[in-house]
This record gives C-alpha cells, structure tokens and sequence, in this order.
C-alpha cells in the first residue's frame, strides 16, 4: 500500500488530443468574455448539459438507439464483441499485485466477478501457476447486499498492521466516493467504524482512532473546480461536525488535500497537506503543535516520497535554492525534512537526478532502504534504484528487459522487494519480482498472446512540426505492409497534463485491429510529459496550437511515408485527448476519415464551468481573459463547426456518471452536427465515470462498437 495519499488532482487520462488563430471582425470588436456571454446566452444546447434531466437523457436514449442499432446489426460486431470478452474475462491474464501485511493482494475482475473482489494471498502463493486466494471483499457480493452501484475505487490500510483500511466505493464509476473502515482480517466494515459519505474527498490515518480529511464539509464548502479547502482532523466515534479543522485553503484554490509521512516501519513521522493553488502549483504544509509550517520549495515542485529522513520532491521548473544550488527543471532533489520543519529558510536541498533534454522521471517509489525511479529515454524505459548516504545518493539501473515499456507496480515496506511490470506494443505483459538493492530481478509472471504477432513489427520515426520541432511516434504493422497509402491506420495521442505515452501491450487493440491488417501509431505529441516538464510546458495555454500542429505533423508524415492517406487514417483520445479530436475533425477536417472521441472537453468557452473544470484553467486557459479568451474561441471545436465544410463522421463516446469531464461537451458537438444536417456516432454509457466503462463488461462493449465503426469507416 502507498506510503503517501496522492495529490487527488484529477489528471485526465484514458484506458490505455490547430492553425494560429485569426480574429474575425465580429471577435475583434467584443472582449473575449462579452463573446464567451454572447455565445453562452444564445447556445441552443444548454439543457443538455443537465446530467440526469429527462430531457437530456431522452435524447442520450435516441441517439444511444440510432447509433447501436447501426454498429450493432454490423455483421462483424458480434465477432469483436466476442473476441474482446474473451480477452478482458481471460482467467490468466496476470493479476497485479500490491505488498500489504506480509502477504499480496489483488483486485480481480471477470465474467462472474462483475464489479470485483479483493483478495489475498501469500507471496509464495503467488509465485506459483495457481495462487491460493483467499477474498477479502467482494463487491459484487457487497452491492447486491446493499442494493447499491459500487465501484471499487481502492483501499488504504494502516501501517503497519495494515488490517483497518478506508474502502473507496463510487457509485457508477463517478470520482465522488464513499468511505467506509474495513477490518481486512475479519472481513467486515467495523462497527460504528469511520464513515464519510459521498464526495470528491481524501482521507488519511494518523493512527487508528483519528483521521486527517479533506471533504465538502458543508454545502459549498467546496472550491471553484468542486474539491475540497478545507482539511480538518476527525477522531473516532466523532461525527462531522466534532471534526477540528487544522488547515483552510481559499475557494480560489484547485483543491487542498491531507496526507500523512510515515517511516519504513509504519510509524508517524508528520501530517501535512498539498495546498494546490492552480493544478501545476502547489504548497506542501507540515502540520505542527505550533501550527503549519510551509516547506520552503518551489510551487511547481511535487512530494513524491520520504525515505530516511530525506523528503523527495520533483521539480517542475529551474530552482536556485538557498543553499545556492541550482537546480535544473525536471531534477529529482531530496533534503532532510525534520531540519526543514524546524528552519524553513535553512533548507539544504541535494541533488538525486538531473534528466536530460530526452529523458523523463515517470515514477518514483520506496521501499524500506532503497528509492525507485523510473526514468525514460526517448520513450524507452528504465529502473534506477537508489540508496542514501553521508556523501548522498549513489544509484545505478536495475537489470530488466530492455527496449520496453517498464512501470513500478508495487514496492514493499518491509523489504527490498519489488514487482516490476515489463510491456511492450508486441510483447504481452510481464511482472518481475526482485529486491531493489540487489538489482537483479525475474520473470515471475507473464501473460499469454492475445493475438498473433508474428508477422508483425514496430517502428519509431519522427515528424517535423510547423516550428521545426522533431515529434516522435510508433507505427506498428504488418511487416509485409505495401506502402501504397492504402492501410487503415489509427493515430492515437493524448498531449497534454504532463501525461506521458509510451508502449504497451494492448490484447483488445491487437485482436481486434493489428491482427486484421490495422495499422497502430501513438504519436508522443508536445503537452505531454515524454521529454520531462518543459515538453510539457510548451503547449500550455495559448501556446497550444504547437500540440495541434505536432498531432497533424504525425498525420501528415505517416501520408508521406505512404503507411496510409486521409481516405484511410482514422484518429482517437479520450478526455483531453478529446478535445485534441475535436480540434483535428474542425481544424483538419480533410486528414480524417475516422474520428473517434472519447469523454471529450468540446465547449471551451464553457469547461471551466463544468465539474472539475476550473481546475484546469492552468493547462487551457481562462475564457474570461482578453488574450486566453480569444484563443479559446478560435480553438473551441463547439464553435468551430462550419457550414459547407465537409467533415468526417466522428464517433462521440461519453459517461453519464462522468463527474471529471462533463457529458454535456460529447452531448451539445453532437447536436449542433445534428442541427447541422452533419452525420455522428454517439454512444453514452450510463455508469463508467470518466473511463467510460465501470467493468470489463462495459470495456468489452465500449471497445468493440468502437472497432467496428474503424472498421467500417477505414477497411470497407
């Protein structure tokens, strides 16, 4: 189980997103917010951003008929429907495992296990073909007991017994989650145990009577993106309003979030918040008898671990620190954090790792001596392992497969060991099992084929944007592919958030596309994180159009290399990756003939009003500003849709119990299309919360209606 209680900001991912703008004569005589009013007020569409109302929700029936009844009745659906269900409910697939009380736990879906259990076994268990399980919680059990839609959202238990947990439970998959204490020996809620109803909100155990929590206290108690301000510290047996507040951000803020440092043996070491005054600025406050005290490091600087005596921190930009150390933007720094209580200004940071200009940190862990980093370099991956002393950190990387994608999956307390998960687009997932300190790790699991891949082969090329900027991309294909631009071609990217995309075995992508002579190519665009924070930084705000251009660059390069051409290439991202859809169908219309965009941002005059989207105001833009504003407008692909223009038939795929991103934007681009006389696909699912699909069930369905429509549009 995790040490820390992760800053709960919601970073928009998915599963496994423009020209220079020109105002018009109209834009150039109103202020950008008088235009965002003037469109809002006269936006016919409105009364579909109401989530449940039953106007909305009968038109999400109708276009939800239209358009399953279409794919559906498509003769190859029903073999891709089957062939995905076979791949997600597959009994050997490799369950991953996370270090908890001596022993491993599991989350386990599958055809009977709908929702989930949680279950447990011992690591010498584990390592054979066919663990002995042992359930701790089943929630399909538990939902029908209740009458209720849970979705499991995770568990953190005490150290370092680790047998009371808090239970996240969401109904539908929203974020908003419920939390109930587990006794994970006598597996039964406690009686009379904690119980924090339903919010966006983070709970974490100082001991076992007392919690530190961040929730909507009181109606609106809440900050402009809807997260909590306001963290206070609730004993056991105290109702909410007992509980004794301990720290107050501001409503303007992105969100306040408690959490809580513990050492290697379990045992308390502070109690702290991350006070998020914008989604990439945060300030990290150490809660103290004398009161908080902020830890002297930069805003956009992120907690990542406590080791030894030593905070880690990565940096999000350049640091002269007053010791007079300079650190580069995206460094790895660590210092000693009892001093840094005692005197803030004293503060003596060290360097760990400084990446280069093609290298990123994308994860960092512990275990009880040693501290993990997964750097990667030109997209390909490795593990670093690290152990602190008198003359500083000393590391070197970890003997693991090379070439491939490589991720922590979990990292043990009380040893060394660790699991390693070991992917690629070709080879199937594997899990290695090691101790960090002896560097050597080995295959313990891995999983079987989901598709043949022998004919197969993967490549890394590179585009010229607009501006000259080298963007790298994968294309996998069948090696004996003729180059006579007639392949059909997914391009997939997410480019935004500092989020990075690298290579990864996908069963349903290989099965259902590669397999049948698709060709799949990720571009790792500008805006995400693959080059470390300033690959990221490039893209923000009204620097964005350099993402769009990079996105049509790939498109532009794979034509030009004859993999495929517009007839053939089809496009897709979800979440922010939406609105990179929504941007290349009304800015590049002429590239596509596939559009598929998943639980999209489509309105941005409006996303900062919707759920959670004030807090991205950083990464977008304020429509409210006279610059960012008018930007917004020109790049907004709700008011960019045109008369006699002709677009290809994009694929809407959204959520109804999505809290992040809001149905409303995949619901209104659909209806102006449609008010347009324009052709769509449109599927909303019910449950699923921002994944779209709350279990495998829903996956399986999800993505071959999505396979299918590629189908028809790219290979007929």
């Amino acid at each position: 189980m995790p040490r820390f209680s992760p800053l709960a900001l919601c970073l928009m991912a998915v599963l496994a997103s423009m020209i220079t703008p020109h105002l018009d004569a109209r834009s150039e005589s109103l202020t950008p917010k008088a235009a965002a009013m003037t469109d809002t007020a006269s936006d016919p569409f409105l009364w579909l951003e109401e989530v449940e109302g039953k106007t909305a929700l009968d038109w999400v029936a109708t276009e939800n008929k239209r358009s399953l009844d279409l794919l559906q009745a498509d003769p190859r659906y029903e073999a891709l429907h089957t062939a995905a269900l076979t791949i997600v409910n597959a009994s050997d697939r490799v369950p991953m495992p996370s270090f908890r009380a001596g022993g491993i736990d599991n989350f386990w879906q599958d055809q009977d296990a709908v929702r989930g259990v949680w279950r447990r076994t011992s690591l010498e268990s584990y390592r054979t073909k066919a663990p002995q399980w042992e359930t701790v919680l089943d929630i399909d059990a538990l939902a029908k007991a209740e009458g209720a839609n849970w979705v499991y959202k995770g568990a953190d238990c005490l150290a370092p017994e680790e047998r009371l947990c808090l239970v996240a439970l969401s109904d539908g998959g929203k974020d908003a989650v419920a939390v109930r204490e587990y006794d994970a020996v006598a597996k039964a809620f406690v009686k009379d145990g904690f119980v924090l109803p339903a919010g966006k909100q983070q709970a974490a155990w100082i001991d076992q009577d007392t919690l530190l929590v961040g929730r909507e206290w009181a109606p609106g108690l809440v900050t402009e993106s809807g997260y909590p301000y306001v963290v206070k510290r609730l004993g056991r047996g105290q109702g909410l309003d007992q509980a004794i507040e301990v720290f107050a951000g501001a409503k303007s803020d992105v969100g306040v979030w408690p959490g809580v440092i513990r050492d290697a043996d379990g045992q308390h070491v502070a109690d702290y918040v991350t006070r998020a005054t914008g989604f990439f600025d945060s300030e990290v406050h150490v809660l103290t008898p004398k009161g908080p005290v902020r830890l002297a490091v930069p805003t956009k600087s992120s907690l990542q671990a406590y080791l030894g005596g030593q905070a880690i921190f990565t940096l999000e930009e350049a640091w002269a620190a007053p010791n007079g150390q300079v650190f580069a933007q995206g460094s790895l720094i660590s210092f000693d954090l009892a001093k840094a209580i005692a005197d803030p200004k004293a503060i003596d940071p060290v360097l760990i790792l400084a990446p280069n200009a093609r290298q990123s940190i994308e994860g960092v862990a512990t275990t009880r001596s040693r501290l993990l980093v997964t750097l990667t370099t030109n997209v390909v991956g490795e593990v670093w392992s690290y152990a602190h002393g008198p003359k500083g950190w000393s590391g070197r990387a970890l003997d693991l497969p090379k070439n491939a994608s490589l991720g922590l999956v979990s990292a043990s307390d009380r040893n060394d060991q660790i699991f390693v998960s070991v992917t690629s687009f070709l080879n199937p997932t594997s899990l290695w099992l090691g101790t960090a300190d002896a560097g050597s790790l080995a295959e313990v699991k891995a999983a079987p084929a989901r598709f043949d891949a022998s004919d197969l082969v993967t490549e890394q090329f590179e585009a010229s944007s607009k501006d000259g900027t080298k963007i790298p991309y994968f294309v996998v294909r069948k090696k004996a592919l003729v180059l006579d631009g007639t392949a059909p071609t997914l391009l997939y990217a997410y480019g935004g958030f500092q989020v990075s995309m690298t290579p990864a075995y996908s069963g349903l992508t290989g099965k259902l596309w590669l397999e049948r002579g698709g060709v799949y190519v990720l571009a790792n665009i500008r805006g995400g994180g693959e080059f470390g924070p300033a690959w990221h930084q490039a893209g923000l705000k009204t620097k964005r159009q350099v993402i769009y251009d990079d996105f049509a660059a790939v498109a532009e390069d794979l034509i030009a290399r004859k993999i495929t051409s517009p007839r053939h290439l089809g496009i897709q991202g979800g979440s922010n990756g939406g609105l990179l859809m929504g941007v290349e169908l009304t800015q590049r219309p002429e590239l596509w003939r596939a559009v598929v965009v998943q639980v999209p941002l489509l309105d941005m005059l409006r996303y900062n009003q919707l759920l959670a989207g004030a807090s991205w105001m950083d990464e977008y833009g304020d429509p409210a500003d006279p610059v960012e504003g008018a930007f917004l407008k020109h790049l907004s692909p709700y008011h960019n849709l045109k008369t006699g223009v002709t677009y290809p038939e994009p694929f809407f795929v959204t959520s109804t119990k999505d809290d992040r991103v809001h149905p409303g934007h995949a619901r209104k681009m659909a209806a102006r299309m449609q008010a347009m006389g324009l052709p769509f696909f449109y599927y909303e699912n019910t449950d699923g919360g921002h994944a779209a699909a709350a279990n495998l069930k829903e996956t399986a369905k999800r993505v071959s209606l999505e396979f299918t429509y590629l189908t028809r549009k790219l290979m007929d």
